[in-house]
């Protein structure tokens, strides 16, 4: 397995959907303030979107860095503080789309190295609580790397939704449109 296989596909499509979703959302609410739509969130208990766009970002160079079993750079960590931190100071719709970009740079460069990686390498994954899972590659990808992704990139999209941003099914899976057979689109 490499990065190119799986993971790098993945998240530079879905960071892509992310940023048009962030555009549209700027389009259709130019004076609402970003603000409001930055601290927006589903329940109480959960994170802003802004929160959400940097934990996407966040999970998307955990997954390669770890996998590759690289140590994460310091900027994961101004990542991690700043989603942390993104219900007092949510930023712009620039700083998180500058966010995705330095993200979609990351990973691609991991990517363009190729590197392969055995699936049954393993992986230690510490959890925050102290537990720690212990994990193959392959599991680590696809039970853990996708799943944290995902979960952050479609609460953002719920957030978007609830706030009256105009998404749908077309703009989650815009990348999809490159394989529609000719004669049946």
């Amino acid at each position: 397995m490499t990065l190119s296989d799986l993971l790098v596909p993945t998240y530079v499509q879905m960071l892509g959907s992310l940023s048009k979703w962030l555009d549209k959302a700027a389009a259709q609410r130019p004076d609402d303030g970003e603000e409001a739509l930055l601290t927006a969130r589903l329940a109480p208990d959960m994170f802003p979107l802004a929160t959400q766009v940097r934990f996407a970002c966040r999970q998307a160079q955990e997954g390669v860095f770890r996998l590759l079993q690289q140590d994460f750079p310091p900027a994961l960590q101004i990542l991690l503080d700043e989603g942390r931190n993104a219900g007092d100071r949510p930023g712009t719709v620039a700083d998180a789309q500058a966010r995705i970009a330095e993200t979609l740079a990351v990973i691609e460069a991991a990517a363009a190295d190729a590197i392969t990686i055995d699936p049954a390498t393993p992986i230690a994954h510490a959890l925050p609580n102290g537990m720690t899972l212990d994990l193959t590659a392959t599991q680590y990808a696809r039970d853990w790397a996708l799943p944290q992704f995902y979960f952050h990139l479609m609460t953002a999209y719920a957030i978007l939704r609830a706030q009256g941003v105009e998404l749908g099914k077309a703009d989650y899976v815009a990348h999809m449109l490159a394989y529609v057979r000719p004669a049946t689109s």
